[in-house]
C-alpha cells in the first residue's frame, strides 16, 4: 500500500511539474537558486565535512541519500539548529522517519533558512538628501525565509542494494514577494564488497521548478552527490573508524566558484573521518569544500547528542547542535 501510494504521489507531482514548465513563461535556469538546501543537516555529518552520502542510514538520510533510510530499525526523530555568520542567518532542521514492513522506510523533513527582522528604511523627507536633520527611519521589518519540505521513500532490493526518492516542496519569501516550487531527488546505496559502501544522490533530478508571484519562473539545476565510505572496527582502538569521501557535481557553470571544474561542470569535495569509541563517544574531523570542520557526539540510550564546528576565514565560524531520538520499542521495530 505504501509503495503504491508513493508511486501515485510521484507521478501526480511529475505531471504537475511538467505542466508548469510547458505553460510557464519567463523560465530560466537560476544559478545558486537552491543554495540554501546545499548546507547539509545533522551535526554528525557536518562534523565530518559533509562526507555522508554513503554513510547516512538514519533519519538524516531524508536529506543526504533517501536510499539510506532502509538502515532504520526503529523510528527516529531529529532536530538541529545553527546560527551562521555572526548569528545573522538561522538554519533549522526537523525530521522524522520510520521503517515500514521488512524492506521499506518513509520519512518527512523540513529545512528553514532565514534572515529575520531586516529593516526597511526611508528618509523623513524623501525629496531631500540625507543630512543630520533628514535621517532615515525604519518603516517596517521583513524576513528572507526559505523552506524545503521533503517526503521520502526507500526500498531494499535483493542483495546489498537499496534505492530511494524524495518529493521536495520549496517555499521562498523575500519581503513582499514569494515563490513556491517542486522537485525530486533520487538515491542509491550499495555495499559491493566487505565494508565498502557507495552512495549517490541526484538532487533536483528533474530540475526543481520555482514560480514567483511576479510571474517569473526558475529552474534549479541538478546536483549529483556521490561518495564512498569504509567503516572498520579496530580492536586495538576499541572502536570503529570511518573514513569517507564525497564529490558534489553541479551543472550550473560555476567555474572559479567551485574547487574544480570541467567546463560548465563544477566539482566540490568533502572529506571526513569519524572515530567511535564503544558506540558511546565519537570524535570527528573533516574538510567541507576546503574548510576545516570538526565535531563530537555522545550516544545515550535512545538519545544521540552531536556538535559540529566549521571554520570560515571571512564570515565567521559556525556551530551546529543536533539531537536525535530513537524510539526503540519492540512494537515499532522493523520485522525482518
Amino acid at each position: 500500500m505504501i509503495k503504491n501510494l508513493a508511486f501515485i504521489i510521484y507521478m501526480v507531482s511529475f505531471i504537475l511539474l511538467t505542466a508548469f514548465c510547458v505553460f510557464g513563461d519567463e523560465l530560466t535556469t537560476a544559478k545558486y537558486a537552491g543554495e540554501f538546501i546545499s548546507t547539509g543537516v545533522g551535526a554528525r555529518a557536518l562534523g565530518m565535512g559533509g562526507a555522508f552520502v554513503a554513510i547516512s542510514t538514519d533519519v538524516t538520510a531524508t536529506y543526504w541519500n533517501p536510499a539510506g533510510l532502509i538502515g532504520l530499525k526503529f523510528p527516529q526523530l531529529m532536530l538541529m539548529h545553527s546560527s551562521r555568520f555572526g548569528g545573522i542567518v538561522k538554519y533549522d532542521y526537523a525530521a522524522f522517519a520510520m521503517p515500514v514492513g521488512r524492506a521499506s522506510s518513509i520519512g518527512i523533513s523540513l529545512i528553514r533558512l532565514g534572515v529575520d527582522d531586516i529593516p526597511i528604511t526611508a528618509l523623513t523627507t524623501p525629496e531631500l538628501p540625507l543630512s543630520p536633520t533628514n535621517r532615515p527611519y525604519i518603516v517596517k521589518t521583513v524576513s528572507d525565509a526559505e523552506y524545503a519540505l521533503y517526503l521520502s521513500y526507500a526500498k531494499a532490493m535483493i542483495g546489498k542494494f537499496s534505492y530511494g526518492a524524495n518529493i521536495k516542496m520549496i517555499r521562498k519569501s523575500v519581503g513582499d514577494n514569494s515563490a513556491w516550487g517542486i522537485g525530486f531527488d533520487f538515491g542509491v546505496l550499495i555495499n559491493p564488497i566487505a565494508n565498502l559502501r557507495f552512495g549517490a544522490n541526484l538532487q533536483d533530478g528533474t530540475t526543481t521548478f520555482l514560480a514567483w508571484d511576479t510571474n517569473h519562473k526558475e529552474l534549479i539545476a541538478p546536483t549529483l552527490k556521490f561518495g564512498f565510505a569504509y567503516p572498520a572496527y579496530i580492536s586495538w582502538f576499541a572502536g570503529k573508524i570511518t573514513p569517507a569521501f564525497d564529490i558534489d557535481t553541479r551543472f550550473e557553470n560555476r567555474r572559479s566558484a567551485a574547487q574544480a571544474n570541467i567546463g560548465p561542470i563544477s566539482l566540490d569535495f568533502h572529506l571526513g573521518m569519524e572515530y567511535r569509541f564503544l558506540d558511546v563517544v565519537a570524535l570527528r574531523a573533516g574538510s567541507d569544500v576546503g574548510r576545516f570542520s570538526a565535531g563530537a557526539g555522545l550516544h545515550l540510550p535512545q538519545l544521540y547528542l552531536d556538535y559540529a564546528f566549521m571554520s570560515h576565514d571571512e564570515l565567521g565560524d559556525t556551530h551546529r547542535i543536533s539531537v536525535k531520538v530513537s524510539i526503540e520499542k519492540s512494537k515499532f521495530k522493523r520485522r525482518f
